[in-house]
């Protein structure tokens, strides 16, 4: 089983979905005219008015946190920590440009998710890549897939990592058996699932800025310390990037696919443009301007501050401290919590440890959200199905605090793989509707009018839309 998953693994992430997220990135920048630069101060514009929601939506600004809570996690800390160890300083050149191109990748499945929502048998907003495959597309069986890869490895797998990684920090830190963690974390979470989207919608809205605002704080004072060795470490990123500081031909062809691949590997991880996992919580927001396209703009937003402001305060704080050795055997956690520990002291450890139990928490609970989106795709609301499905993620997080987790890990890449590979051609089948999406917004805005929505103007799509959630949008 090992041996079969890791092939499985090797093809898809070696040989197929590095290239096609990269490909995809790239298509729709140029697609949408290199949206997520030309308009990158709209990003922050349009989340003046992100609070505002109604009945039936979450605000913009609670999407976006929910989705950063899912992004935003033991990656973030570790993740980069094992990019730099395998890639050397120029992965985190790379991280930042997968990035960059990833965003306009964010926009399309966003605005698509915003596009074909439906409301549930409560009146809540619902939606992401399984609805645009069933509406957009005529394609319910494909949406079934891809629900099912999400459930799979955001509802039950990663969960069960994410527990792993906080029982394990407390246990260092603070010498609290896993057990004890993990009935903690099972109650908390509990309490939080239950309560549905709202209540999950409602912690992000409150814990995400803090924690990602103490890390940035954290990151800013590696970095005024440090500041004389600032120009020389970003000097190190460029070069290593492109093999610069490899003497022979051959070493530097090496230097530069390991720093690129794993580069783009550890930073797709993290920000998951293009994976079909944050559309899920951009579709559950009543969006102002009241307009799918302003939803594209603001989970372009979670990308940007996921990989080039959250994934490079870990990589300042290593590269700054001058703690990274290639070749050490130290990496992990273990490495960013050594670069910080040098820096500020030990307390640095054990702030590492409470960073990782609220990113790890907020990964747990916005997962869960996910997952109960496409739950609710395949049952439409069966109560009883929804009160196993919790019972069963609930035992999952119980799991993963106690338990050793290497062929979980590799479930997890190999349905998260699938449901990306899915997305991508997805949106690439609805790139049209992108592409209208985009322009109908931003000629509105050169008008100088507040964009809005009118289906009537797009009949070609009018069979496709759930009746009444975009009908008179004045």
């Amino acid at each position: 089983m090992d041996s079969f998953i890791a092939f499985i693994n090797n093809l898809l992430w070696g040989s197929v979905l590095i290239y096609l997220l990269l490909g995809v990135g790239v298509f729709f920048t140029f697609r949408l005219g290199f949206i997520q630069f030309r308009h990158f101060g709209h990003m922050f514009s349009v989340l003046k008015h992100s609070r505002q929601s109604d009945d039936a939506g979450i605000s913009s600004f609670q999407a976006l946190c929910t989705s950063l809570a899912a992004r935003v996690g033991t990656g973030n800390l570790a993740g980069v920590a094992v990019a730099l160890y395998l890639g050397g300083p120029g992965a985190i050149f790379w991280m930042w440009l997968i990035a960059l191109i990833g965003m306009a990748t964010a926009f399309a499945e966003s605005a698509l998710a915003q596009l074909y929502k439906v409301k549930d048998d409560e009146g809540n907003y619902r939606g992401g890549p399984a609805y645009y495959m069933e509406r957009g597309l005529g394609m319910r069986w494909m949406g079934v897939l891809f629900a099912i890869f999400l459930i799979i490895a955001f509802g039950l797998v990663f969960n069960a990592v994410q527990a792993n990684s906080i029982s394990a920090a407390m246990q260092v830190a603070f010498s609290v058996p896993e057990w004890a963690t993990g009935i903690v974390l099972v109650v908390l979470a509990g309490l939080i699932i239950f309560g549905g989207l709202r209540t999950i919608a409602r912690f992000a809205e409150l814990v995400v800025p803090v924690m990602a605002l103490a890390y940035l704080l954290i990151a800013l004072v590696v970095v005024a310390m440090n500041i004389t060795e600032l120009p020389g470490v970003l000097t190190m990123i460029v070069k290593s990037a492109f093999g610069l500081e490899q003497a022979g031909g051959g070493a530097m062809g090496y230097a530069i696919s390991q720093a690129l691949i794993n580069g783009i590997k550890r930073g797709l991880f993290s920000n998951e443009a293009g994976m079909g996992s944050a559309p899920n919580a951009a579709a559950s927001a009543t969006p102002y301007p009241p307009h799918p396209a302003s939803q594209g703009y603001v989970q372009m937003l979670g990308v940007f501050a996921d990989t080039i402001v959250i994934c490079t305060c870990t990589a300042s704080i290593i590269l700054l401290s001058g703690q990274f050795e290639p070749g050490s055997g130290i990496t992990g956690i273990e490495l960013t919590q050594k670069a910080l520990a040098n820096e500020v002291g030990e307390w640095g450890n054990i702030f590492i440890a409470i960073a990782i139990l609220f990113f790890a928490f907020t990964s747990i609970v916005a997962n869960y959200a996910y997952a109960e989106n496409n739950l609710v795709f395949l049952e439409h609301n069966h109560e009883g199905g929804l009160l196993v499905f919790r019972l069963f993620v609930l035992g999952m997080v119980m799991f993963g605090s106690v338990g050793e987790l290497p062929i979980i890990w590799a479930m997890a890449d190999t349905s998260m793989g699938l449901m990306a590979l899915i997305n991508l051609v997805a949106i690439l089948l609805l790139s049209g509707v992108v592409v209208k999406l985009a322009k109908d917004y931003n000629n509105q805005r050169k008008l100088g009018r507040l964009p809005t929505f009118d289906a009537t103007k797009y009949p070609e799509l009018s069979s496709q839309l759930e009746e009444g959630i975009w009908d008179n949008k004045k």
